[in-house]
């Protein structure tokens, strides 16, 4: 990737990242899953491919905001069965990425996002019982962690679009408000982190690209005091619409562009 076109961007091009940055702290430590609007804005902005560059530092400030606040509330459990699955996740990304252009990209994790949206929405209308957390280790339980793991490690390597598969599994498994915030909090700083080489290696990281989010990242910060502010007053019902309905979004963004 040529990043000297990221430094072509116009006042109001800026502005636009500047806003999907405070949603990116927004979406940490609030509703997981806005930051597909992000998503959507960077690759609006910049080249889909060098977007996911671009964001996934963002997204790791947010991710340290994130655990700094809900780090109590993480379930360690679930993160080591998740784990191995999303490994093997983001080397099929990877893989993916070396050959997809642009429009496949965007094509294919936009479908993913609707599909995981309309799955879980089938499954909660179609069963009044609420499923054990995973905190109680089922066979059921171990298929579904690898499903989403595989899963949610192809669609956060390919664009960063992990935060919706990864909420639609933790609302499934029928984690709360702040269990949510705080699995999925070290869960994300963990495997972004991990994503820096491969991406660095893919040409999408570098110098260029490191100096516009140190820009963004300011912005992240007032995000992340907002969504602290705002999680308290959203009910728990509330609280998983308002996932759904950023994933959906997220999902026609992408494949309507």
């Amino acid at each position: 990737m040529n990043t000297m076109t990221l430094w072509h961007i116009t006042g109001w091009e800026f502005a636009a990242l500047a806003l999907a940055a405070l949603l990116v702290g927004f979406s940490k430590t609030a509703v997981s899953g806005a930051n597909t609007v992000s998503l959507a804005i960077f690759a609006a902005v910049l080249p889909a491919r060098a977007s996911t560059g671009v964001l996934l530092p963002v997204l790791i400030a947010g991710d340290v905001l994130a655990v700094l606040t809900y780090r109590r509330h993480a379930h360690w459990p679930t993160l080591w069965r998740l784990f191995p699955a999303v490994a093997v996740g983001v080397l099929a990304g990877t893989l993916f990425l070396v050959w997809a252009d642009d429009e496949i990209v965007r094509t294919s994790i936009g479908a993913i996002l609707l599909l995981m949206a309309g799955v879980t929405v089938w499954r909660r209308r179609t069963a009044e019982a609420e499923e054990e957390p995973d905190s109680v280790v089922t066979r059921a339980g171990r298929v579904k962690a690898r499903s989403y793991g595989v899963l949610g490690g192809f669609t956060t390597m390919v664009a960063n679009a992990g935060g919706p598969v990864m909420s639609m599994y933790l609302l499934s498994a029928g984690f709360r408000k702040l269990g949510f915030l705080g699995t999925s909090a070290f869960f994300f700083l963990i495997v972004n982190v991990s994503k820096v080489p491969f991406s660095v290696g893919l040409g999408l990281i570098d110098g260029r690209s490191l100096l516009l989010d140190a820009a963004l990242v300011a912005f992240v910060v007032p995000g992340a005091l907002l969504g602290k502010w705002a999680v308290n007053r959203i009910n728990q019902k509330l609280f998983e619409q308002l996932v759904i309905a950023a994933t959906i979004i997220g999902g026609l963004q992408l494949l309507l562009r």
